[in-house]
């Protein structure tokens, strides 16, 4: 292949790398927003409510909780690459490793403090205690975790997305509340099939 031949085929290349890139979060719309199915457009349409009931609630959940404002909840959304989502944490609670593979994640804690991590492509484990106002990005698609490790106090955190729709991969749930063969899972943690049989029957529904 000659010089000149070979620099075509590069930047061909690179520019297909760049194409893929930009195209792996929300497609760009060419309008201003998506209307609604019915049609009907106003003020309401780019309204939501979902999060009021949490301006009177006295009593945290009894379990971790998550409100979401996405793309499903919030029509509106889709298109603007963006979502929101209300993490509630009663004493002692854990949002478990989880993945978004469409969006990072960028953490507000508002009340409380939460213990969190991230795990990158090499392995290497990036962790912080967080406070009542500090942020803290989940880079896209990484696994990561909150826990709340008061024992006595719940904790608030709000999230946003680059994504109307950013996707949460629950690292428990897929492994031990799905059809993948015990086998399997017990040659991937080194342990017994009866230990990964143990383990689905406590993520069964």
């Amino acid at each position: 292949m000659s010089s000149s031949a070979f620099k075509v085929l590069s930047l061909v290349l690179s520019a297909f790398a760049i194409v893929q890139m930009t195209i792996g979060g929300d497609p760009d719309i060419l309008t201003d927003f998506i209307a609604p199915a019915n049609g009907i457009i106003d003020g309401n349409f780019f309204t939501f409510t979902g999060f009021r009931a949490l301006s009177g609630q006295k009593t945290p959940p009894q379990a971790f909780k998550v409100i979401k404002a996405s793309g499903a909840e919030f029509p509106a959304l889709i298109g603007q690459s963006v979502s929101y989502a209300v993490l509630e944490f009663p004493a002692g609670s854990i949002n478990p490793p989880h993945t978004h593979p469409r969006s990072a994640e960028l953490l507000l804690v508002t009340q409380g403090s939460l213990q969190v991590g991230f795990v990158d492509t090499t392995n290497k484990l990036f962790t912080q205690s967080l406070q009542a106002g500090d942020m803290f990005v989940f880079p896209k698609g990484l696994v990561h975790f909150q826990h709340n490790a008061d024992a006595n106090k719940p904790a608030l955190a709000l999230s946003a997305f680059g994504s109307a729709n950013a996707g949460t991969v629950s690292l428990p749930n897929t492994l031990f509340n799905s059809s993948i063969d015990d086998t399997v899972l017990a040659l991937a943690f080194k342990t017994q099939v009866s230990t990964i049989q143990s383990l689905k029957k406590a993520f069964a529904p």
